[in-house]
């Protein structure tokens, strides 16, 4: 009887094991990245992608593109570089629209969060509306982040250079 319970703590044991081992390949092959507003702190220290001036007629009335006097600085996190053409999940880039004064007038930010086919339609990216300081604005209780975030906007925009990641700048 001993040698049989033995046996079958065994195989239970062993199953345990080949399931948790699944569970992990499954996790590691489709991680997800929630982004929280800790994860835009300093966001200014980090690597500068680029800075543009002035009006850009592809931007419309996003990030102050039609304002003459308008200084919109690209940052990225942790100097993140595409593999195979895509960002990894968990990448994070920030954009500080400012005005001619030098005072931040919007800061938006992009998350590649993949898992779970979040937003497969824009290759998992989350859009994010920030507060000046880098945490996640709220307007009216309404947390501003999402695959829809300004009514879709976001993603009809960068749905244009779906060849580069969804990333560009303007």
């Amino acid at each position: 009887m001993k040698i049989k319970l033995l046996v079958a703590g065994w195989f239970f044991l062993a199953a345990l094991i080949s399931i948790q081992s699944c569970k992990d390949d499954k996790e590691e092959s489709n991680p997800e990245f929630i982004a929280t507003s800790g994860d835009f702190a300093n966001f200014r220290s980090w690597t500068e992608v680029t800075t543009n001036e002035g009006p850009s007629p592809t931007l419309s009335t996003a990030h102050q593109g039609e304002v003459q006097n308008t200084t919109r600085t690209v940052y990225i996190k942790d100097n993140q570089n595409r593999v195979g053409g895509r960002f990894p999940v968990g990448t994070i880039i920030v954009k500080d629209t400012r005005d001619a004064n030098g005072n931040t007038v919007e800061v938006t930010a992009m998350v590649k969060r993949g898992g779970n086919n979040f937003n497969p339609d824009n290759n998992d990216w989350e859009w994010f509306m920030l507060n000046a300081d880098g945490t996640i604005m709220s307007d009216q209780g309404t947390v501003m982040r999402g695959a829809g975030l300004m009514g879709g906007m976001c993603g009809m925009c960068h749905g244009a250079v779906k060849n580069n990641d969804f990333v560009f700048s303007k």
